[in-house]
C-alpha cells in the first residue's frame, strides 16, 4: 500500500487569518460608515432647524409706529374714572416688520414702567372694538380693561385676519396696523407731566417692538403724541 506523506504549511493558515482580518475590517469600515451616514443626516437636520428658526426669530417681529395718550379720564367697567392733569388713556400704533411671518394677538405681552413701578399687561378679547367714527379715544369701550390688560382697535386689515370685534385670537400679518389700548389710569393712577416711561410690546417669537418716552408739559389739550 503507497503511503503519503502530508507536509504541514502555514501558508494556508496565513491566508485565511488575512481573509478573516479583511472581512473584519470591511465590517467595522461599514458600520463606521454607517454611523457617519447616520450622524450627517441628524447634524443636516438639526442645522436646517436651526436655521428655519433663527430667520423666524430674525425676521419676524413688531414695528411700534406712534404713540398717543388722552388726559383726563379713563373708563373701568361701568366707572369713568376722573384724574386731572394726567394722561389716562394711551394707544400703541403697531405692524409687522418687514418679512415678518403672522403675529398673533393674542399672545403679546406689553410690559410698561414709570420708572417706580412696572406691569406687565395681557390681551382681552373683551376689549378688541371696532373705531368709532368720532375718533381713537372716543372709542371708550376699549378702555374698559383692567390694570393687567390691553384691548384692540382694528386700523388696517384687508384680508380680514385680525377678525371682527371680539376675536380671540387676532392675527396681525403684512400690511395690517391696528392701536393696543392701555389704560395707565389705572396701571398708574395716571402719568404727570415730565415722566420717563419706557416699555416693550413683546410677541410670542420674534424681535420685541420697544419705545420710550418722556411725558410732556400738560397744557389745555386733550391728546398728546408721545412717539
Amino acid at each position: 500500500m503507497r503511503k503519503y506523506n502530508f507536509v504541514r504549511s502555514s501558508a494556508g493558515d496565513m491566508g485565511i487569518g488575512a481573509m478573516i482580518v479583511f472581512i473584519a475590517m470591511v465590517l467595522v469600515a461599514g458600520i463606521a460608515a454607517s454611523v457617519l451616514v447616520q450622524t450627517a443626516n441628524k447634524l443636516e437636520i438639526q442645522a436646517m432647524t436651526t436655521g428655519q428658526q433663527t430667520t423666524t426669530e430674525v425676521a419676524t417681529g413688531l414695528s411700534v409706529d406712534s404713540i398717543c395718550a388722552g388726559k383726563g379720564t379713563y373708563n373701568y367697567g361701568p366707572i369713568v374714572g376722573i384724574v386731572t392733569g394726567k394722561l389716562c388713556n394711551m394707544t400703541i400704533a403697531i405692524s409687522p416688520r418687514s418679512g415678518s411671518t403672522d403675529i398673533d394677538i393674542s399672545k403679546l405681552t406689553v410690559e410698561l414702567s414709570d420708572s417706580s413701578q412696572k406691569v406687565i399687561l395681557n390681551y382681552t378679547t373683551s376689549l378688541y372694538k371696532d373705531l368709532n367714527v368720532a375718533g381713537v379715544f372716543a372709542t371708550k369701550t376699549a378702555f374698559n380693561g383692567s390694570a393687567r390688560s390691553f384691548g384692540l382697535i382694528k386700523i388696517v386689515d384687508a384680508d380680514g385676519s385680525l377678525g371682527a370685534a371680539g376675536a380671540s385670537n387676532p392675527v396681525l400679518n403684512k400690511g395690517d396696523h391696528a392701536l393696543l389700548t392701555i389704560t395707565p389710569g389705572k396701571s398708574f393712577s395716571g402719568w404727570v407731566a415730565r415722566t420717563h416711561i419706557w416699555g416693550m410690546v413683546i410677541p410670542e417669537q420674534g424681535a420685541p417692538g420697544t419705545f420710550s418716552f418722556t411725558t410732556p408739559a400738560l397744557s389745555t389739550s386733550t391728546v398728546y403724541s408721545l412717539e
